[in-house]
């Protein structure tokens, strides 16, 4: 496979964060105002951007996948667990994505739920199709109209004076908001190594993709919130109006949803094919694409909060082994089926998880989730590793 460059990889990732997924998730932030919004929203990205490059630079160095990389930490047999469940995800993603993308153009046209699900999904298959080594002049031509674009959604967003607007009577607590942003980059943890260990340079390409989808990506929270503020409302259609773009707005949706749910798509591929060696990927991708449409068209999915935090309580305490074994414990790659003590690890670290998610932390339970796995992690090796 052709080697991706940094511009390439910082290019994807651009195209990642330029999200209506994204822009939504900022409505939410809305009742806080717009100076407590903008704080939790840049804490939580700034731990998400500290994991996000940690995660990628396991597959740069190691030269493995993303799902490949958890066989290093939890076995050949246990590492496929986390890719049955990162298959998973990718499903729902695609089908949230494009759910999200055919509900906000069908609302600015008044029209045709299902066939902007049908045209988005059959974009993301023409994508799949053209693969991610000669993408880069399509993604350049569509990120350069989407960056325009977007600018020109600023430009209205923050003509008006959201600075001063404070927080409603009911918004949610800071360390929920704050777990909120770092739900997003987190969700992205189990895919970034697909991309870097396909790098010419792979420390420097992790980095690039890392800090460019963790600016974009607050860029994007913070247009939702500035949105939301100024109308009063959190959907996408009521955003958009006040640009007056008209058929540039469903340009915006649709090109957003199909850079960011191709990633999706593709790396459903790759992960299954650590489940099963033989698989297409290719193939894989397309059939993850047409179920997700077929998703997007039966059933709503208006509300991600729950997904994205059961998505937080799988793949934080993942991290965090991995983090501590590759980096900290510096284990050679586990060359049994299962390894029991990281899994054990996980296990603790996911019950953690949901069972502090309710409670109020200043920076959220993910940090404080991570923070404790790895200790469970390094003291489990510790005790009863092999010596």
């Amino acid at each position: 496979m052709k080697k991706t460059s940094v511009f390439e990889n910082g290019l994807i990732w651009f195209g990642a964060a330029v999200s209506i997924a994204e822009i939504l998730t900022g409505t939410y932030y809305a009742p806080m105002g717009f100076k407590n919004g903008f704080l939790a929203i840049l804490i939580g990205h700034l731990i998400g951007f500290i994991f996000l490059y940690l995660a990628g630079l396991i597959g740069a160095l190691s030269k493995r996948s993303a799902m490949e990389t958890t066989k290093l930490t939890f076995g050949s047999k246990g590492g496929k667990i986390f890719s049955f469940l990162n298959f998973l995800q990718l499903l729902g993603w695609t089908a949230i994505m494009i759910y999200d993308a055919a509900i906000s153009s069908s609302e600015i046209f008044s029209f045709g739920h299902n066939l902007w699900a049908f045209l988005t999904g059959a974009l993301i298959i023409v994508w799949l199709m053209i693969g991610i080594s000669d993408l880069g002049k399509v993604n350049t031509v569509s990120m350069t109209l989407l960056f325009i674009l977007t600018i020109i959604l600023s430009r209205y967003i923050f003509k008006d004076d959201i600075l001063s607007i404070g927080p409603a009577k009911e918004s949610m607590s800071f360390g929920a908001a704050v777990e909120l942003a770092v739900a997003m980059p987190i969700s992205w943890l189990p895919l970034i190594s697909d991309y870097t260990s396909n790098a010419e340079k792979g420390r420097e390409s992790t980095f690039v993709s890392a800090i460019v989808y963790s600016l974009i990506s607050i860029w994007m929270y913070v247009i939702g919130m500035g949105g939301s503020l100024i109308t009063g409302k959190t959907s996408l259609a009521s955003i958009f109006s006040i640009t007056k773009l008209g058929v540039f707005a469903v340009v915006i949706i649709i090109l957003s949803t199909v850079n960011t749910t191709f990633m999706d798509a593709y790396s459903s591929g790759l992960t299954f094919k650590s489940i099963k060696l033989d698989a297409n990927e290719k193939k894989v991708g397309v059939i993850v694409s047409i179920i997700g449409t077929i998703s997007a068209m039966i059933f709503p999915m208006d509300d991600i909060t729950d997904f994205l935090y059961f998505i937080g309580s799988v793949f934080a305490p993942m991290i965090a082994i991995q983090i501590a074994d590759y980096f900290i414990l510096k284990n050679e790659a586990y060359v049994g089926d299962y390894n029991i003590l990281n899994t054990t690890s996980w296990i603790l670290g996911f019950i953690i998880y949901r069972l502090i998610l309710n409670e109020e932390f200043i920076l959220g339970p993910t940090l404080l989730v991570i923070i404790i796995t790895m200790i469970i992690t390094i003291i489990l090796n510790k005790v009863f590793g092999e010596k």
